[in-house]
């Protein structure tokens, strides 16, 4: 007589993408509103982009019971941070913060895959894309989520500079106006809801710049 054995799973993944690009004065981040389980459409309707400051946003694809709880985390940190410092952190520091809350976990860690946006002490857009346990990078693009296999090899192909001259490191911002920059989105996510059944439904962009935020909306498959 075979024994069946009980087993607790802590996750789930909910689908979803979100990519992001930065430029010389401004940043450009975008996710779906599709929230699935397998193969069922929770809502079609779910934002993934969460704001931190007046000009840091948070993107974040995964599990959104722990994206949610991460958020309410990195809300209350800013908060403390608020009232002992009398200003908002900054983008470069929200990115440390965020790094640091994620590490802490890293033994049962936080199924989420961020990417944060905004603008660095030089007044550029920054974009850092991170894993699950709080390693991240600077970058001019990023990708995160269900669709980022199919998307990152497009964003490599339009934005990667064959030159480290033109796309040092250090200064890591895309030669991609405005624009050009929320064209690029809008492409890449056509494409990739033909691919990924997780990804669809609705485009949520948000364009940070000097005159502050705004948000557009484009339509995506919703099959």
């Amino acid at each position: 007589m075979s024994k069946q054995q009980a087993r607790f799973e802590p996750y789930d993944f909910n689908g979803g993408t979100c990519v992001a690009i930065a430029g010389a004065d401004y940043c450009v981040v975008a996710a779906d509103t599709r929230m699935s389980t397998g193969y069922n459409i929770l809502t079609r309707d779910y934002s993934k982009i969460y704001k931190l400051a007046d000009k840091c946003l948070m993107a974040s694809s995964g599990f959104q019971a722990d994206v949610r709880a991460l958020q309410k985390v990195l809300g209350a940190k800013h908060l403390i941070y608020q009232h002992q410092h009398n200003k908002q952190m900054s983008c470069p520091a929200m990115a440390r913060l965020l790094s640091n809350t994620l590490y802490y976990k890293r033994f049962f860690p936080y199924y989420t895959f961020n990417v944060l946006v905004g603008f660095d002490e030089e007044g550029k857009g920054c974009v850092y894309t991170y894993d699950a346990v709080g390693s991240y990078e600077k970058v001019g693009y990023s990708a995160q989520g269900s669709g980022a296999k199919l998307i990152m090899p497009v964003l490599d192909n339009q934005l990667k500079s064959p030159s480290p001259l033109l796309l040092p490191s250090q200064d890591a911002v895309t030669p991609l106006s405005e624009a050009e920059a929320i064209d690029v989105v809008k492409d890449v996510f056509a494409s990739a809801t033909e691919r990924d059944i997780y990804t669809g439904d609705k485009l949520e962009i948000v364009i940070l710049n000097a005159d502050g935020m705004r948000r557009e909306y484009a339509e995506l498959r919703k099959d």
